[in-house]
């Protein structure tokens, strides 16, 4: 089972930040998130999307045991979130990897190691599922992102493509 994780920032103000797994009532705040730069504006607005369409595709990721959806929390704020996916795979002698999607964390709360904390946390969740990878991909214009992702350890080690249906 998947667990919660608090940390406090901020001494001085008593700030107390949990990673923990989504709520349905998490929701809009995650969307927003989501659609709060350059990229998701046009991805999460352009799809012609309507909220029943992110109701649909977040109990089907509850139901799954193989996905999460992680947020940070500031009392009831929604200030990040993550997908993890554990993934079976034949590669590397039938090793699991666990694929990390739609890293967020609000502009205002930024720079304070909150990414670095919902990063750690899925990381201990792979651990702790049996994965023996973790990747996940970031777009090339999000130099701020690729910079912090190999700060944490991650490698650019390979090429990726998408091809939108």
């Amino acid at each position: 089972m998947i667990y919660s994780r608090s940390m406090t920032v901020s001494p001085a103000t008593d700030e107390k930040y949990e990673v923990c797994i989504a709520q349905r009532q998490n929701l809009d705040q995650i969307i927003a998130l989501l659609s709060d730069d350059p990229l998701g504006r046009v991805r999460e607005q352009s799809m012609a999307s309507t909220r029943s369409d992110y109701e649909a595709a977040f109990v089907d990721i509850e139901q799954s045991s193989d996905n999460s959806i992680l947020v940070i929390k500031l009392a009831d704020a929604v200030i990040g979130c993550a997908q993890i996916t554990i993934i079976p795979n034949l590669t590397f002698t039938g090793a699991k990897r666990c694929q990390i999607e739609g890293v967020r964390v609000s502009k205002e709360y930024q720079g304070r190691g909150l990414g670095k904390l919902m990063i750690d946390y899925a990381i201990d969740q792979a651990k702790s599922r049996g994965c023996k990878i973790v990747q996940l991909t970031s777009n090339n214009t999000r130099t701020g992102a690729l910079e912090f992702y190999e700060k944490l350890g991650f490698e650019a080690s390979h090429t990726g493509f998408k091809l939108y249906l």
